[in-house]
């Protein structure tokens, strides 16, 4: 079953209103015709102006993380509706650096996916094993763990987008192969499928999200089960964010 690729742009804590803005318009400006969907997550301060400059153009607009609750006493937090409320379509949870540098654990991380789910909003849902679970040839074992602990009952191709990312991977000049990359998202398909029923599962989409750049991202892309990417540095550049989605043929 085709799926129509899909390149997220998560900035992660960079940017200013005048970079942040001139970035979008870049990504905006370089769209038409993509054969990809295109999606940029800047920082919550950005969120709402850079929302605002993308409002008619084919990008889409996502937040970097939201809170499992609806509203409260949560300092310093953003919460799924008020991100729906300001015209995000997504939210990214369980990023890597959110796992490891503020604990979060597979049941926040569902918690919050539910939250994104009852506020409209697509859940990029993230996983991935780090150098020590790969070493250990741990690496299947410990991604269907977070799976059957971060992906939440009622998960579906449209409201869901799951993005791997090998942590060992991310910044280390240590790469797995495309084949080996496939192999992770295989079997993210495969499991999944047991939940979802193999005809939802084969519509959902699965990122890759361990450092693809120009350079290699045909090569990811042209894996049968790698559905485009979760793009961290190359999203900073539009030229090759845009070359990244140039990669993705539909």
């Amino acid at each position: 079953m085709s799926r129509k690729p899909l390149i997220a742009g998560n900035w992660k804590m960079n940017g200013t209103l005048e970079s942040g803005g001139a970035l979008a318009q870049a990504v905006a400006d370089g769209a038409a015709g993509a054969a990809c969907d295109l999606l940029v997550c800047p920082p919550a301060q950005l969120l709402y102006p850079i929302g605002r400059a993308l409002a008619g153009t084919p990008v889409q607009l996502g937040a970097q993380d939201c809170h499992a609750e609806e509203k409260g006493a949560h300092t310093g937090d953003v919460a799924a509706p008020m991100l729906s409320d300001i015209g995000c379509s997504h939210v990214i949870v369980g990023h890597s650096e959110r796992r490891e540098n503020h604990g979060e654990t597979d049941g926040t991380v569902r918690a919050k996916a539910e939250a994104a789910h009852r506020a409209g909003l697509i859940a990029v849902i993230c996983l991935g094993e780090t150098e020590a679970i790969r070493d250990a040839g741990k690496t299947n074992s410990f991604i269907i763990g977070q799976l059957d602990g971060s992906v939440p009952e009622g998960a579906t191709a449209a409201n869901t987008v799951i993005a791997y990312e090998p942590v060992w991977a991310i910044g280390t000049g240590r790469t797995p192969t495309p084949a080996e990359a496939n192999e992770v998202h295989a079997l993210i398909r495969s499991h999944l499928s047991d939940r979802l029923g193999a005809e939802e599962c084969a519509k959902l989409r699965i990122l890759y999200g361990g450092s693809m750049k120009p350079g290699n991202a045909a090569e990811l892309l042209a894996q049968p089960d790698i559905d485009g990417g979760l793009i961290g540095g190359a999203a900073l550049k539009a030229e090759d964010f845009l070359a990244i989605a140039a990669a993705a043929k539909g």
